[in-house]
C-alpha cells in the first residue's frame, strides 16, 4: 500500500528480502526539509510502505543535510521489545513521535538536548535541533533560550562556541591582585557585567571592555596554599559568570605555581644571599645574588668520608661551585654540623667561590675513640693516660664493658605454666647478641632469648620456660588468643574477659568452656548454653517512613527501629516502596537476615511548612482569670503533607510530638495539617515537631494577650484623667496671663506696619524711578566697542567639544615611533571607510544599538564624524539627511507624538545636526547675528554692575532671574577712582565707575575692564594676578585684598573687605600692580589675635619709594576646622542658626520684584534687536543663509513624504530644527562665539533670554498665573509679539524659491574649501576608532548581514583596518 505521512525515526537495518521491502527504507526524490523553531530537522514526503511492517526496537535519528545524504546521529530504544511498525506519527506540536509495535504504543521525545553538558557535545552531536543557549549555559531550544534572536547568544555551530583565553595565564602564590585580561570570542553583549571565579578560591567583578574582560586574582587570603609534597604548581578553572544569568558560560585553565617548591619551567628565579627561589628578582638583595639558570646554583661538591676525632679542633675543607661573595652588612659562611642528632654551627671561611673551610668540628666516638674507666668517659686513645688494661675499644683485647645494669622488666606477672614474653631494659647488657644467649633467667629458671628483640647494650627479649610467681590475674597482657571454642573479644579487666562464640557444631545443649593464657590451660567447671535460634512470626507494623520508626515482632514482643534508608534516597522518594531484601540480624542467625513473607513497605516521610513567610507566627490569648493570670488554650496548625501514610489497613498513624518551647502541645493529626493546643504560655517560642527519626522547626510562635481593661489598667485611667484636669486648670490662669501680653505685643505690630508701610512706598517710588531711567547712556558706552570674534577653529571646538580645551583633534596623531607608519596605513584605510556611505550609516547604527552607547558616546561621535568630514560637506550633507530620515522613520514607528522629533539629543543625526549648522552659520553670526548678541551680553554686564553685586551668593540689585535678586534693601555709593595703567604709568588716568560696597576684586575686575575695553579676555592681565594700589598723597601707598588682618569677624561670620571699609573717598588714585611676596605673607591664620592684628595696622602705611617697597595687609584664609564662614552683602541662609534680621533691612521679598521689571525695561531694546535680527529673512541687507532654507524644505519633503499636514507640527520641526538645537546653545553661551567672560550672575539672565526665545518657537499656548515663575510672568506681554515674528519668518522663508542641488553643493564646497585644514584628520580618526575597538564584533557582524556591505566586502576591510591598529601585528 502507499502512504503519506512524516518519517523521522527509521530502524537500524532493512531485514533482507525483495526489492519493494528494500525500497521501502528509502526516502523518494521528492522528499523536503521541514525545520520547527527549537524543534529536530525532521524529513517530510511521501514513502511506499509496501513491505512488511517490522523492524527492530532500536530507532535512529537521522539528518538529511542535502537532497539525497542521510546521516543517522543518535539511537534511542523506542520500546521495549518487539519489531517497531512502520506507522508513525508526529504529535501536534512536533516535539513528540508516536512509534508502535505489537504491544506497545511509546512517545518518544524528538529530541533530548538536555543531555549533552558542554558546547561542544551539544553543537558536535550532529542534533539540529540542539543549540548551545550561551549566557544559561545549556544545550536546549531555540525558543527556550532567552532572548535568543539576539546576536551570539543561541550557537547553532560548533564554531560558534565561546572560547576563552587569559594573559598571563599562570601568576606565583606571592603575587596578588594581579590584572588578568580576558579575550573572549563568540559571547553576546556582557552589558550587565560579569563576574571572574576561580573555582572556589575568589570571586571578584570584571570589567568589560568590547570583548576582552579586565579581572584581578585572588587576594593574599584567598590565594592557594601550594603543598609540597603535591607538585610546584596547582591548576584551577577560571569562570566567566554572567550577572544576568548568574551562571558560568566559559572557562579556562589557570595556573598558580610556587617558586619555593619549584620543579617545572615557570619564570623563577634563585636569590643567592636568600637562599629563596622567587619569582621577582628584584626582590633579590643584590642584583648578583639572581641566579637565572641551574649551572649557577650555589653548590658543594661531594667528598670523601671525612673523620674528625673528638675535642680536636680540626679545620675541614670543602670543595664547592659558585659560591658568592658575602655583601657589605651581611654574616660571614657558617657551617651546620648535626652530631648525634644534634645541630652544630661553626663559622667558614671562604676562600673563593669553588672553596670554603670549616673552622671547628665534634667527633663521632665510633673512629678512634675509646671508654677511658680511670675518668669514666669516652676519649681519643692518647687522652686516657692509664695503662692499656684501662681503657675498652672496639675490636681490641678488652671490648667487654664492665658494670651491667638492669633498669626495667616487663611485664612483672605471668603464669608459672611459662610461656610469657619478657622484656628486660638496662645498660651495658652486651655488644653482641652471642654474649648474652644462654645467660638470661628469670626466678632462677633459663629464659630463651629472641634475636629480633635484641638491642646491643640496652635490651634482651625473650620467653619465659616456667614461673615461680602465683597469681590469678588475668589482666596483664600476656596472652595473645584463647583456644577451644571460644575467641577473645576484646579484654575488659582483671577479673573478667567477653569473648564471641561461634556456631555449635553439636546442636542445642550445655558446652564446657576452657581458657588458655600463655602455656597456662584453666579448666574450671565453666559451662555455656546453645539455645533453639528465635523466629519471626508477625511484624507491626508492616511499614515505615523512609526516616525510622518502631516496628514490633511477636510472640515475644521487642521493639526495635526500622532501618533507616540512605539519605540520597530518602530525600528524593515520593512513593511508597518495598525492600529488596528485609530481615532481622541477631546474633549469626542466617534464617533472619531475609525474610521472603513479609510486605513490609516505606513511605514517604512527612514534610512540614515554615509556619509564615517570616518564620515568626503571631497568636493572640484572651486573659479569663485575671487573678491567675491564666490564659485560654490557644488552637492553630501546622501544614505540610504525607502527615498520615496511606496503609492498607488503615491504621498509619505516626507519634507526633510537638513541643513549644519545652512543653508539649495536644494534637489532632489529619493528611495535611497537625492541629495543636498551645499550652498556657505567652511570649515567643521555638516550634520543634518530632516524628520517627525526623526532628523540624517550622519556626516561631509569638503569643501575646488579647483581653479586657485589667485592673490596673482602669486606675492607671482614673489617674490619668485627674491629672488631666489639673492641667486644664493650670492652662487657663497662663492663658488670662497671656492675654495680657499679647494685648501689648499687637500695638508692637501695629507700629511695625506703619514702618513697613513707608518703606514700601519707597522702594515701590525708586523702582518707577528706574523704570523711567532713559537706557541712552548704555547704548552710548557700547557704541564703537570693537567685538571680540573667536576664531572658526576655537568657535566650532568649544561648540563641539565644550569644556575641553586642548582636543587630540587640534593636535598631531601621537603614536610611537616604531608603530607610527603602521599606524597611519590603518587609519588612511579607515578614513576609506568613513568616506564611504554604507559603511558610515551601518557603523553608525550599530553603536546606537548597543546599550553601553551613552548618551555622551553618540555626542562625542557626532562630533568626531563632522571634523573628519569638514573637508567633504556634501558628503556630510548626504549622510546627515539619510540618518534625519531614519529618524522620523523610528519617531513615527514607534508611535511617539510627531512634536517630539529634534526635541533631545539622543542620537548621533541630533548632535551632527546642531554640528551642521555650526559650520555652516558661522558667517551668518560674524555678519549679522554677532552685533546684536554682543550688545545684549554687554548691556546685561553693564546694568548688572551699576548696582551691588555679592560676590559669594552672585545675587545682584539689577537682575533678570528670581533667583538671583538680592532682597533687600543695600545702601551704597556710587565712586569714581581714577586709574593708572598697569603697563604705562605715564599715560592719562582713566576714569572708572565703582560701588563703595565693592569687593577688592570687584573693584579690580571693572578697572580692568575700563582699561582693556576693545581687547580680547584672553589677551588681558588676570586680576587674581595683581593686587590694587591705594596711592595717597606724599607717597603713601595702601595694598587693599579682600581678607586680611583688619577683616571684620563676628561669631562664626567673616565678612570681605569693601571699599568702605579702607574708607576709600571719591576721586581716589588706584593702580594694578604684580603681586609680590612679602615677609607679611606668612601671617596666612584665621586666628590671628587682635594685638597682632594691630601691630599690622600700623605698618599698613609707610612713606618709601614705590618700587623698592609695597607694604601688604596679610592675607587670612579661612578656618576650615572652625567653621568660619565668609559673606559680603547677603548672608547665605542655608544655614539653620541665623538670628532674625541678620540679612539687615529685611521685609516683604516679593516686593523688590519690580526690580525684574526695571532690568527688563532697560534691556528690552537689546532683546528686541536680537531677536529681531534671528527672526528676519533680510537680516539688515544680507542674505538668508543657504543652510536654513535647504533644511527647511528637507523637513517639508519629509512631512509630505509621511503625510503629515498639520502646521503646528511642522512649526514644531523647525523650531527643534534651528531656535533650539542652535540658537538657544548660543544665546546661553556667548562665550562659543566671543573671547569675553561670562559671570554666574550674567548667565542667569542670558538664561531667562534664552527661556524666552523658546516661548517663542513653541505653538502652545501657556496659561500665566499668580503662581507662574517669574521669568515667564516677565515676557508674558512679550511673547505673543515674538509668536508672530517666528510664523511669519518660517512663512518668509517657505515662499523663498527652493535651492537646487547643484547650487547646495557649490556652497557645501566653497565652505569645505575655507576650512579644510582646520582639524587634524589623522587625530580624528584615531579618536572614532576608539569605538571601533570596542565593539570590533558588532560592527564586523552587522557588515556581514547587510547586503550591499557584503557586496564591497566592508567587514574584510575593516578587519585589516583592525590588523593594522593592533599591537601584536
Amino acid at each position: 500500500m502507499s502512504q503519506h505521512g512524516v518519517m523521522g525515526w527509521c530502524d537500524r537495518s532493512l531485514p533482507g528480502g525483495d526489492a519493494q521491502e528494500q525500497q521501502a527504507g528509502q526516502l523518494e526524490e521528492g522528499l523536503k526539509k521541514e525545520r520547527w523553531q527549537g524543534d529536530k530537522v525532521r524529513l517530510v514526503g511521501h514513502m511506499d510502505l509496501q513491505a512488511n511492517r517490522y523492524h527492530t526496537f532500536n530507532a535512529t535519528t537521522i539528518r538529511v543535510d542535502g537532497s539525497s545524504r542521510a546521516l543517522p546521529y543518535e539511537t534511542v530504544q523506542a520500546v521495549e521489545n518487539g519489531p517497531i511498525l512502520r506507522d508513525m506519527a508526529f504529535s501536534s506540536d512536533h516535539h513528540y513521535l508516536y512509534v508502535m509495535s505489537e504491544m506497545q504504543l511509546s512517545r518518544v521525545p524528538v529530541e533530548a538536548c538536555g543531555q549533552y553538558s558542554t558546547c561542544s557535545e551539544c553543537l558536535g552531536s550532529g542534533d539540529p535541533h540542539c543549540g548551545w543557549c550561551v549566557l544559561h549555559n545549556m544545550c536546549t531550544r531555540k525558543e527556550k533560550c532567552e532572548r535568543s534572536s539576539e546576536p551570539r547568544r543561541f550557537a547553532s555551530d560548533i564554531k560558534q562556541c565561546v572560547r576563552l583565553s587569559v594573559h598571563p595565564n599562570n601568576i606565583s602564590v606571592s603575587q596578588f591582585s594581579v590584572t588578568l585580561v580576558l579575550e573572549a570570542h563568540n559571547v553576546p553583549e556582557l552589558s550587565a557585567g560579569v563576574n571572574c571565579t576561580f573555582e572556589d578560591l575568589a570571586e571578584m567583578n570584571g570589567l568589560v571592555e568590547g570583548n576582552r574582560i579586565r579581572c584581578s586574582s585572588p587576594a593574599e587570603k584567598e590565594m592557594p596554599r601550594i603543598i609540597v609534597d603535591k607538585g610546584d604548581h596547582q591548576i584551577v578553572q577560571l569562570y566567566l559568570k554572567s550577572k544576568e544569568t548568574g551562571l558560568a558560560f566559559a572557562n579556562t585553565s589557570f595556573v598558580f605555581y610556587n617558586c619555593s617548591v619549584h620543579k617545572s619551567p615557570y619564570q623563577c628565579h634563585w636569590c643567592k644571599y636568600r637562599h629563596d627561589c622567587t619569582h621577582d628578582p628584584r626582590t633579590c638583595s643584590f642584583q648578583e645574588g639572581r641566579v637565572k639558570k641551574p649551572e649557577g646554583c650555589p653548590q658543594l661538591l661531594p667528598a670523601d668520608r671525612i673523620l674528625v676525632p673528638v675535642n680536636v679542633v680540626k679545620p675541614i675543607t670543602l670543595r664547592a661551585k659558585n659560591l658568592p661573595q658575602p655583601q657589605s652588612g651581611q654574616r660571614g659562611y657558617e657551617c651546620l654540623l648535626t652530631i648525634q642528632g644534634n645541630e652544630h654551627r661553626v663559622p667558614a671561611l671562604r676562600f673563593n667561590s669553588s672553596s670554603v673551610q670549616c673552622q671547628n668540628t665534634s667527633a663521632d666516638p665510633l673512629f678512634g675513640c675509646v671508654w677511658c674507666k680511670g675518668e669514666n668517659r669516652c676519649t681519643l686513645k692518647q687522652h686516657c693516660p692509664h695503662p692499656e688494661n684501662q681503657w675498652l675499644e672496639h675490636n681490641g683485647i678488652n671490648s667487654k664493658c664492665t658494670h651491667p645494669r638492669i633498669t626495667q622488666i616487663t611485664p612483672l606477672r605471668g603464669p608459672r605454666e611459662g610461656g610469657t614474653l619478657v622484656t628486660i631494659r638496662g645498660e651495658n647488657l652486651g655488644l653482641e647478641f652471642r654474649e648474652i644467649q644462654g645467660n638470661v633467667k628469670v626466678a632462677e629458671v633459663d629464659c630463651t632469648p629472641i634475636p629480633e628483640g635484641y638491642i646491643p647494650a640496652e635490651q634482651s627479649q625473650g620467653l619465659a620456660t616456667s614461673s615461680l610467681t602465683e597469681g590469678r590475674s588475668l589482666g596483664e597482657p600476656l596472652s595473645t588468643s584463647l583456644a577451644a571454642t571460644l575467641m577473645l573479644g576484646a579484654t575488659r579487666g582483671g577479673q573478667w574477659l567477653t569473648c564471641r562464640t561461634d556456631a555449635s557444631p553439636h546442636g542445642y545443649g550445655n558446652v564446657s568452656v576452657s581458657v588458655s593464657i600463655d602455656r597456662a590451660h584453666l579448666q574450671k567447671d565453666l559451662r555455656f548454653e546453645y539455645v533453639e535460634d528465635p523466629t519471626i512470626t508477625k511484624i507491626e507494623p508492616e511499614w515505615s517512613i523512609y526516616r525510622y520508626v518502631l516496628p514490633g515482632a511477636q510472640p515475644d514482643i521487642h521493639a526495635v527501629p526500622a532501618p533507616e534508608l540512605p539519605i540520597s534516597l530518602a530525600r528524593h522518594q515520593e512513593v511508597p516502596e518495598r525492600p529488596d531484601e528485609f530481615g532481622f540480624k541477631l546474633d549469626d542467625v542466617q534464617a533472619l537476615m531475609a525474610l521472603n513473607n513479609t510486605n513490609f513497605i516505606y513511605y514517604p516521610n512527612p514534610e512540614f511548612e515554615p509556619l509564615s513567610v517570616s518564620g515568626v507566627l503571631e497568636l493572640k490569648a484572651w486573659i479569663t482569670h485575671y487573678t491567675e493570670g491564666m490564659t485560654d488554650d490557644i488552637d492553630w496548625n501546622c501544614t505540610g503533607r504525607n502527615f498520615l501514610p496511606p496503609t492498607n489497613s488503615g491504621n498509619g498513624k505516626l507519634n507526633y510530638t510537638v513541643l513549644i518551647g519545652e512543653k508539649p502541645c495536644m494534637l489532632t493529626v489529619s493528611e495535611t495539617q497537625l492541629l495543636c493546643e498551645s499550652p498556657n504560655l505567652t511570649g515567643r517560642h521555638k516550634v520543634l515537631a518530632r516524628v520517627g527519626g525526623i526532628e523540624f522547626s517550622p519556626g516561631v510562635v509569638h503569643i501575646t494577650s488579647d483581653s479586657p481593661l485589667s485592673s490596673t489598667a482602669i486606675i492607671s485611667i482614673a489617674a490619668a484623667g485627674a491629672l488631666l484636669i489639673l492641667v486644664i486648670v493650670v492652662v487657663l490662669i497662663a492663658y488670662k496671663r497671656k492675654s495680657r501680653e499679647s494685648d501689648l505685643t499687637l500695638k508692637r505690630l501695629q507700629m511695625q506696619m506703619d514702618n513697613l508701610e513707608s518703606r514700601v512706598a519707597l522702594e515701590c517710588k525708586e523702582a518707577f524711578a528706574e523704570l523711567q531711567t532713559d537706557i541712552h547712556e548704555l547704548t552710548s558706552d557700547l557704541d564703537g566697542a570693537g567685538i571680540p570674534f573667536l576664531d572658526y577653529r576655537t568657535y566650532t571646538m568649544r561648540v563641539l567639544f565644550p569644556g575641553i580645551e586642548e582636543h587630540p583633534v587640534l593636535r598631531d596623531l601621537e603614536v610611537p615611533g616604531y608603530r607610527q607608519e603602521q599606524v597611519e596605513k590603518g587609519l588612511k584605510l579607515f578614513g576609506q571607510l568613513i568616506n564611504n556611505k554604507v559603511y558610515l550609516l551601518c557603523f553608525i547604527r550599530t553603536l546606537e544599538a548597543q546599550r553601553g552607547f551613552s548618551m555622551r558616546d553618540r555626542g562625542n561621535v557626532a562630533s568626531l564624524i563632522m571634523t573628519v568630514l569638514q573637508s567633504k560637506l556634501e558628503y556630510a550633507t548626504d549622510v546627515l539627511k539619510h540618518l534625519l530620515s531614519d529618524l522620523i522613520d523610528r519617531n513615527l514607528e514607534s508611535k511617539n507624538h510627531p512634536k517630539l522629533l529634534l526635541r533631545r539629543t539622543e542620537s548621533v543625526a541630533e548632535k551632527m545636526l546642531t554640528n551642521w549648522f555650526t559650520f555652516l552659520l558661522y558667517k551668518f553670526l560674524k555678519e549679522c547675528a554677532g552685533e546684536p548678541l554682543f550688545s545684549l551680553f554687554c548691556a546685561i554686564k553693564q546694568q548688572m554692575e551699576k548696582g551691588p553685586i555679592d560676590s559669594i551668593t552672585g545675587e545682584a540689585r539689577y537682575s533678570l532671574s528670581e533667583d538671583k535678586l538680592i532682597r533687600q534693601q543695600i545702601d551704597y555709593k556710587t565712586l569714581v577712582v581714577n586709574c593708572i595703567h598697569p603697563e604705562n604709568e605715564k599715560s592719562p588716568e582713566i576714569q572708572v565707575k565703582v560701588l563703595n560696597c565693592d569687593t577688592i576684586s570687584q573693584v579690580k575686575e571693572k578697572i580692568l575692564d575700563a582699561i582693556y575695553k576693545n581687547v580680547p579676555h584672553s589677551h588681558r592681565l588676570k586680576a587674581s594676578d595683581m593686587d590694587l594700589e591705594w596711592r595717597q598723597g606724599r607717597g603713601q601707598r595702601m595694598i587693599l585684598q579682600d581678607e586680611d588682618v583688619t577683616t571684620k569677624i563676628e561669631g562664626d561670620w567673616k565678612r570681605l573687605n569693601m571699599l568702605f571699609h579702607y574708607q576709600v573717598p571719591d576721586n581716589a588714585v588706584m593702580a594694578l600692580v604684580p603681586k609680590q611676596v612679602t615677609a607679611y605673607n606668612s601671617v596666612n591664620n584665621s586666628t590671628v589675635s587682635r594685638t597682632s592684628a594691630s601691630k599690622y595696622e600700623n605698618m599698613i602705611k609707610y612713606t618709601g619709594s614705590p618700587d623698592s617697597l609695597r607694604s601688604r595687609t596679610p592675607m587670612i584664609t579661612p578656618d576650615l576646622e572652625s567653621g568660619v564662614k565668609v559673606w559680603h552683602l547677603v548672608k547665605n541662609h542655608e544655614h539653620g542658626d541665623q538670628k532674625e534680621g541678620d540679612r539687615g533691612s529685611k521685609m516683604v521679598s516679593e516686593i523688590y520684584l519690580t526690580r525684574l521689571l526695571a532690568t527688563k525695561g532697560t534691556l528690552q531694546k537689546f532683546v528686541d534687536d536680537l531677536f529681531e535680527t534671528i527672526f528676519s529673512t533680510a537680516h539688515r541687507g544680507s542674505a538668508l543663509p543657504l543652510a536654513i532654507k535647504y533644511m527647511f524644505d528637507f523637513l517639508d519633503e519629509q512631512a509630505d513624504k509621511h503625510n503629515i499636514h498639520d502646521p503646528h507640527v511642522r512649526h514644531t520641526w523647525k523650531s527643534n530644527c534651528l531656535p533650539l538645537r542652535f540658537w538657544v546653545n548660543v544665546i546661553k553661551n556667548p562665550q562659543f562665539v566671543f573671547d569675553i567672560h561670562k559671570s554666574s550672575i550674567t548667565d542667569a539672565c542670558l538664561s531667562v533670554v534664552a527661556q524666552t526665545f523658546m516661548d517663542s518657537c513653541s505653538t502652545s499656548e501657556h496659561r500665566l498665573g499668580k503662581d507662574s515663575p517669574s521669568n515667564k510672568l516677565l515676557y508674558a506681554k512679550d511673547i505673543p509679539s515674538y509668536k508672530s515674528w517666528v510664523e511669519r519668518y518660517y512663512s518668509d522663508i517657505n515662499k523663498m524659491p527652493a535651492i537646487s542641488d547643484q547650487d547646495m553643493n557649490a556652497y557645501l564646497a566653497e565652505q569645505s574649501r575655507m576650512h579644510m585644514n582646520e582639524f587634524n584628520s589623522m587625530s580624528s580618526l584615531s579618536e572614532i576608532y576608539s569605538y571601533v575597538g570596542k565593539y570590533t564584533e558588532e560592527i564586523v557582524c552587522a557588515l556581514e548581514q547587510d547586503d550591499a556591505a557584503r557586496k564591497q566586502r566592508l567587514a574584510f576591510k575593516l578587519e585589516q583596518v583592525v590588523a593594522f591598529m593592533s599591537l601584536e601585528s
